[in-house]
């Protein structure tokens, strides 16, 4: 049983003060007539409709309800700021109104409790419009005081610090994050609005959205360690799902010629800024389409949220002004390679000899045993990747480190695969996607034989591989993380920002 501090044991008893006082301090019901920001907007409707109106005197009625964010007592009366997910609202006490209902407010509440307030709206002699309360009550009593703003003098000026600036505590403790960081909130409003938009213009562009299975027999679709667990009843070993492409594509045999979902993918892997263990991913499939039209689709989509969400396609990403307009660079990977990394691969083809020509130039491999196209993924990742600011689509991949992307006409070793890269960040990965089943069984076989257990391996999954013998329409696909997205649109450098609940390292005293 956890032990309450010195200020929560205050508040303890604070509680049963309100109870003794005939108040429930977590009553079943609650009654609201207007936000905040309504309540505002609706006295100064008024008051444009009559400005010869006293805006001093108190008119209306209005009922609010949300968090104490601020008490002042001034004798018989008292001020405070309640806050609910509009905006703030001031609230007037008074003694003469209220009796002794004003001494328990004095006495019983703190700061980040919840109460209801209901009373007219005016205008103090300072300007601000309040709420001159008649009636309250105690919705929820806080018994852990919420983390507070802190002021200190440097240089004779006063800097007040974030109410909640440590990142750690803020990500283990989101929910006391949201309620003292209004911009915290935003943010994820923000993400709210950037998967709104991404649903509307697929389903404006004709497609379906649809839900796969979360727990498979057979992972597959992306290079990642799954999660594994156990059906009990069933006596069988499940994965949590790395990726949804394989069974969207089972679709487009079904005839469902554009697909989409958005929805969570899990990948035993590590943790950085830009990852975590759990995502949210769109996943689209376009029946007779490339992975050319897949670009300009994508441009055409990311242009559409940022219009939708910001307002524009101009966006400042850690101190970088971006452009989302329609029209990215297409790149070669054989070239972006050459140019920031020094290395020419296609004179290397072997992996012996890109790992020589790679420690020639300083330049250090993934892995001692890499395999080409892993050694390739390497150059890009460590050596390209910082320098695409703007967007750009880099395109071409080695077939190795691509087993479910279509082979370009006359070049086997090298596929129709794109990723689109913003800000040094990898954002979307598509290809021309493979619809020869029985290329793709060979392709398993090799991975299989290249990786065995490792993470990179694919397993065959010969159901898949049963759908595309059935006829599986030549397509373009898609992948892209939302976490990435709301990244770039809300200006934050770690994803921890902009998931809700990030995965953290267990802490000891848990």
């Amino acid at each position: 049983m956890r032990e309450y501090s010195e200020l929560e044991q205050a508040r303890l008893r604070k509680l049963e003060r309100l109870r003794a006082a005939g108040q429930d301090p977590y009553p079943p019901r609650a009654e609201r007539t207007h936000l905040t920001t309504a309540a505002l907007a609706d006295f100064a409707a008024r008051q444009a409709a009559d400005p010869a109106r006293d805006a001093h005197t108190p008119s209306g009625a209005y009922t609010v309800a949300g968090r104490l964010r601020s008490i002042r007592v001034m004798g018989k009366a008292a001020f405070a700021h309640l806050e609910d997910g509009a905006g703030r609202l001031q609230l007037y006490f008074r003694a003469n109104d209220l009796g002794e209902q004003f001494q328990l407010f004095v006495d019983a509440f703190d700061l980040g409790d919840i109460l209801q307030a209901s009373g007219g709206l005016f205008q103090t002699k300072t300007g601000e419009v309040t709420l001159w309360v008649k009636t309250f009550r105690i919705l929820a009593k806080a018994i852990s005081p919420l983390p507070a703003a802190k002021e200190e003098v440097v240089d004779g000026q006063k800097i007040v610090h974030s109410a909640f600036d440590n990142p750690e505590a803020r990500y283990r403790e989101r929910y006391a994050d949201l309620a003292v960081n209004p911009e915290v909130r935003e943010v994820f409003r923000t993400r709210a609005r950037i998967t709104s938009a991404l649903r509307r213009f697929f389903d404006e562009h004709d497609f379906v959205e649809v839900e796969t299975p979360i727990l498979q027999p057979l992972y597959g679709g992306a290079a990642a360690r799954p999660f594994t667990t156990h059906h009990n009843q069933l006596h069988q070993d499940l994965y949590l799902r790395i990726s949804f492409e394989l069974y969207l594509k089972r679709l487009l045999v079904g005839g469902l010629e554009r697909v989409y979902e958005i929805g969570r993918d899990f990948r035993n892997e590590g943790v950085s800024f830009k990852h975590n263990p759990e995502f949210t991913q769109l996943e689209f499939y376009w029946a007779y389409a490339d992975y050319e039209q897949v670009m300009r689709l994508t441009e055409d989509m990311l242009a559409f949220v940022a219009d939708t969400v910001l307002g524009t396609r101009q966006i400042v990403y850690q101190g970088r002004s971006l452009s989302l307009e329609p029209g990215w660079p297409r790149l070669p990977l054989d070239e972006a390679i050459a140019e920031f990394a020094g290395v020419d691969i296609n004179a290397h083809p072997t992996a012996d000899g890109l790992r020589a020509a790679m420690a020639a130039q300083g330049l250090r491999a993934p892995a001692p045993n890499a395999t080409r196209g892993k050694l390739v993924e390497g150059l890009l990742g460590d050596y390209v990747e910082k320098h695409l600011g703007q967007p750009t689509f880099i395109i071409n991949y080695p077939r190795d480190i691509s087993p479910l992307a279509k082979a370009q006409p006359g070049n086997p070793r090298v596929v129709e695969r794109f990723e689109g890269y913003i800000a040094g960040m990898e954002l979307c990965n598509a290809f021309t996607e493979l619809n020869d089943p029985l290329d793709q069984e060979q392709r398993f076989l090799e991975m299989a034989r290249d990786y065995g257990d490792e993470e990179d391996a694919t397993p065959l999954d010969e159901d898949y591989l049963r759908a595309m013998r059935y006829g599986m329409p030549p397509n373009g696909g898609f992948g892209m993380g939302l976490d990435r997205l709301t990244m770039l649109l809300t200006n934050k450098s770690t994803i921890r920002e902009v998931i809700l609940f990030p995965h953290l390292r267990q802490r000891e005293d848990e």
